[in-house]
């Protein structure tokens, strides 16, 4: 434990260096935020609410569902991405690296009142680590900097054995206005009371878990705050509902353990360090330790959520059983508190040195995303109902082309977009009669890779027009 006027000086300094620091490292590799269809739709969907002044209740895109349900709980993330686009790809990129640069220097600031700095450095290099395989230009990312304040705010609230300031509930409007992933944020008021609860005296609990309670209602309340109203939590809970999609779709597949990897040596540090040094944890929190870890090892796109967390939940007792004397400074003195008028001014400068970079700065989305020459040559042939590989349809609505398909799972469901990925893998090709028949296709566009391209090249009534190393059309024979 550092004392408390070293806690004082060093608040600010580090959480700058590591989150400018990683900042610039993002604007390095900006060109892999650009690796997903996805974010085309999310910002086609944020030029639609701002050309119209409201958010969609219906499908815009597709003619498989036009006019179905459907809401965008993103939608303030889409209009965010929307307007960066206005600069070219360099307004999105920077935009992701702001948001997870931010979640970076807010995960350093909590961990230096506990750790020292190089610790603190080490742990953010590796939450960096876990977390930039899956940082891509989508609403997810912009909301990391929330997940990580809402969680600090909590665990802070029970270290002080109080409920949490009704000020934190900004955080939560706003993360279930940026994001779907907000659900996460109401899971974790529960681990975060009970560690409260258990720190609290006897005669305490009762009025604090009241508190506590209200909190947790006004917190529910407060995720309605949104264009959608109470309909926001059903929109965000719908993508949970898609049973074995979750198993196809690679963000919400298990890790992959076949080689050994920074997730996978990451778990083993931690049971080392416990069966080695002894660490023990209050139940509260040792629930919510195992309950990420599970998150982490059901769907790759939670592993951001273990990092950015788990060493945020671990900092008070590793530092209470191993740190060095003098003893810990009083709970009440150690609250999170935002850095003063330096820390604003660097902040201020870095925003200011990077739009002034940004000029000179040049990203290209993924080639292998759009097929750009092959969508050009269905159009030359007339074609108006495409089949569309699944990862082509955030390209082809840019192009403001109704698809047959996209990243939309939620508004397709589960039968549809599996019967789709088991057709294009050449294994059911009575779903691909039925969605030829159905949808009057009169043009396929799929990955050139995909096993269905053979079949398509021998089945009567239709011919191959284009192909390149993105993607091959196949027309239907007019009569």
């Amino acid at each position: 434990m550092r004392s408390a006027e070293t806690a004082e000086f060093k608040g600010g300094v580090l959480p700058l260096l590591v989150g400018g620091g990683a900042l610039v490292y993002l604007l390095a590799i900006g060109d892999s935020f650009l690796q997903d269809s996805d974010t085309f739709w999310q910002i086609e969907t944020g030029r639609w609410i701002l050309a119209h002044g409201a958010v969609p209740t219906t499908d815009l895109f597709s003619f498989t569902k036009s006019g179905a349900p459907w809401m965008s709980s993103s939608w303030l993330a889409q209009v965010i991405f929307a307007l960066a686009m206005q600069a070219g790809w360099v307004g999105p990129v920077i935009v992701t690296a702001f948001a997870a640069a931010s979640a970076f220097a807010l995960f350093a600031a909590y961990l230096e009142r506990y750790a020292s700095a190089l610790m603190t450095t080490g742990l953010t290099m590796l939450a960096v680590t876990l977390t930039v395989p899956h940082l891509l230009a989508r609403p997810h990312v912009l909301a990391l900097p929330l997940m990580v304040g809402w969680f600090i705010g909590l665990i802070d609230a029970a270290d002080r054995k109080a409920a949490p300031r009704w000020a934190l509930l900004i955080v939560i409007a706003l993360w279930a206005n940026l994001h779907g992933g907000f659900g996460l944020g109401l899971l974790l008021i529960g681990p975060a009371a009970l560690e409260a609860l258990r720190q609290a005296a006897p005669a305490q609990r009762l009025p604090l878990a009241l508190r506590w309670g209200a909190f947790g209602v006004a917190a529910l309340a407060s995720c309605c705050a949104t264009p959608y109203g109470w309909n926001t939590l059903i929109a965000a809970t719908k993508i949970l509902s898609l049973g074995e999609v979750l198993t196809t779709l690679g963000e919400w597949a298990p890790p992959d353990f076949s080689r050994f990897g920074p997730f996978e040596a990451s778990i083993l540090a931690l049971l080392g360090v416990a069966l080695w040094r002894g660490l023990t944890l209050p139940w509260p929190r040792l629930l919510l330790v195992l309950g990420l870890l599970h998150m982490a090892l059901a769907h790759v796109r939670s592993i951001e959520s273990f990092a950015l967390l788990v060493p945020l939940a671990l900092a008070r007792p590793w530092a209470e059983q191993f740190a060095p004397r003098p003893a810990p400074l009083p709970v009440a003195k150690r609250e999170f508190v935002l850095p003063g008028w330096a820390a604003v001014a660097a902040v201020v400068a870095i925003i200011g040195t990077t739009i002034v970079v940004a000029p000179r700065l040049t990203y290209q989305f993924v080639a292998t995303q759009m097929p750009e020459q092959a969508l050009a040559a269905a159009q030359r042939n007339g074609a108006e109902r495409i089949l569309n590989g699944y990862e082509f349809g955030g390209y082809l609505i840019s192009r403001h082309v109704p698809v047959f398909i996209d990243g939309r799972a939620e508004l397709y469901g589960e039968a549809m977009v599996m019967d789709m990925f088991r057709a294009v893998a050449g294994r059911d090709t009575a779903a691909l009669d039925r969605f030829i028949a159905t949808y009057d296709i009169d043009a396929t566009l799929l990955p050139a890779q995909a096993p269905i391209v053979g079949l398509m090249d021998r089945r009567a009534g239709w011919h191959r027009a284009y192909a390149d190393d993105v993607a091959v059309v196949h027309l239907r024979d007019r009569q």
